[in-house]
């Protein structure tokens, strides 16, 4: 659909180039989803094409013209398709693609996915006349059938109702839940390609997504099957084979076929990417990822938490929006990671360094939500908030509960010993301190900081929160010492 079409049709622009733009708070008309709502977005195959009302959108709650400026509502968008080409496995790939094409809606703001879809209506685009949520639909029906041409029909069930909502979530989670289910039984070393994910580069154009079967899409919502299917019927959309190639490192997950891929969808930004690495060459992350991992250097240890937590910080003194902002944007940052939810249920889980023996901490939601992939050994020695809010404590849980860390982490998968543990006594340690170099957290460059106890009464400790510091070399030395 042109643009000079779209102004005939409806009272707001509808082009590629709004993809990424943001509504502010200060602009916004009306917050729906989010982290202070539910909402979620599901897309269902009808085999039927007589059941489908083409092109209808049907609202079920309050619509723009009624709903309180500033004010925050639940929202779901449920979309019915059909057509000869059409069938189940691409319900999620169409499903992803509505974030992409609302996002061609001047003034609407469309992030996230599933569950986790949060929308912003600009006060400018009410002004210049939107006035429903049909009107929405009825552009987003648009965009599907003029990008996706195997969609022969297609109608729309939009829902602000917040009581109706949450029920017709319960039955999206188990549709979600379904689809992740079949792509367990795979592994990496089952296929010879893996595909690649270009759809969250217009917000991260150095992000290199590959999807494997043991490492869904870091937003979540495409599995290797979903990106399978999406290449097959759409070879020039956002996701293409990516033959594996020559297996580097199989613990780590660094083929020569993905390294390929990353020079190229990262402009040569990136050259080698460790898919089940935390540490190491770790992949990309966009700013769709579901959940934010970080690395605690003063346990040896990493820490997670999700988009949507309603836990407000975690042990590093940062909640998931800070951490997310370290790291998202298409970049590759040791000691920081996005990925899927699904992925913690991967055998190869972070397994280079040290898979679920490496986790020490967990937002509680977080943790609650897949506690069946958690190896049941673990489940009682990973902290929460409840356990620990800083590092002192989150320190001494450790310690009361004997987790892995304190005494060295063995890596499962092959036996070897990757840590030493930090069980010595204080003075037995070197006396030195060493705190890398840190770039602003908006640029997203962080180093890892490492540290090491002063041989004192009391470790060292130094903090910084959003700091914007450049250090080239920092030396302490013990009162006294030349």
């Amino acid at each position: 659909m042109g643009e000079t079409e779209a102004k005939a049709e409806f009272p707001f622009d509808i082009n590629p180039m709004y993809e990424g733009e943001r509504v502010r708070k200060s602009g916004m008309y009306v917050e729906l989803g989010g982290v202070n709502k539910p909402g979620f977005e599901l897309v269902l195959f009808e085999p039927d094409p007589a059941k489908i009302n083409d092109g209808e959108v049907t609202l079920i709650g309050p619509d723009i013209e009624d709903i309180e400026e500033g004010g925050l509502y639940a929202y779901a968008m449920i979309y019915r398709v059909s057509g000869e080409e059409l069938e189940k496995d691409l319900e999620a790939v169409i499903e992803r693609r509505d974030h992409e094409y609302q996002g061609y809606i001047q003034g609407y703001m469309h992030l996230n996915q599933r569950a986790e879809i949060w929308v912003r209506i600009s006060k400018e685009a009410v002004k210049k006349g939107l006035k429903s949520l049909k009107q929405i639909g009825e552009a987003t029906i648009s965009l599907f059938k003029a990008e996706l041409p195997f969609i022969e029909k297609m109608d729309a069930t939009y829902i602000t109702d917040e009581e109706t909502v949450i029920q017709k979530l319960e039955e999206a989670n188990q549709i979600y839940e379904a689809r992740d289910v079949r792509s367990r039984g795979l592994h990496d070393e089952d296929v010879d390609e893996f595909y690649q994910c270009s759809l969250c580069q217009s917000f991260a154009p150095t992000n290199v997504c590959v999807v494997t079967p043991d490492r869904t899409a870091l937003c979540g919502a495409m599995s290797w099957f979903d990106s399978r299917a999406a290449a097959r019927v759409d070879p020039e959309g956002p996701n293409a084979s990516i033959p594996k190639g020559e297996c580097i490192d199989p613990i780590g997950g660094e083929y020569t076929g993905v390294n390929e891929a990353a020079v190229k969808l990262s402009s040569g930004e990136y050259d080698s990417i460790k898919l089940h690495s935390f540490l190491e060459k770790p992949h990309t992350s966009c700013g769709c990822f579901e959940v934010a991992g970080f690395y605690i250097p003063e346990v040896d240890g990493i820490g997670w938490v999700h988009r949507g937590s309603k836990v407000s910080e975690t042990p590093i003194g940062l909640p998931f929006s800070t951490v997310a902002g370290s790291v998202g944007g298409g970049k590759q940052v040791k000691g920081f990671l996005g990925i899927g939810i699904q992925y913690f249920y991967s055998p190869k889980f972070i397994q280079y360094d040290g898979g679920w023996r490496r986790v020490v901490w967990m937002a509680s939601d977080l943790k609650e939500r897949v506690g069946d992939a958690i190896p049941e050994e673990m489940k009682d020695l990973i902290a929460t908030e409840n356990n620990a809010k800083d590092i002192e404590e989150l320190s001494e849980f450790l310690k009361s509960v004997n987790h892995p860390v304190v005494n060295g982490v063995t890596r499962e998968v092959d036996g070897t010993r990757i840590t030493e543990g930090w069980t010595k006594k204080e003075e037995e340690v070197a006396p030195a301190a060493v705190v890398a170099a840190a770039a602003p957290v908006g640029e997203g460059l962080a180093q890892v900081p490492i540290t090491q106890v002063m041989g004192s009464e009391a470790p060292l400790k130094l903090i910084f929160k959003d700091a914007n510091i450049s250090i080239g070399k920092l030396i302490i030395k013990r009162k006294g010492e030349k």
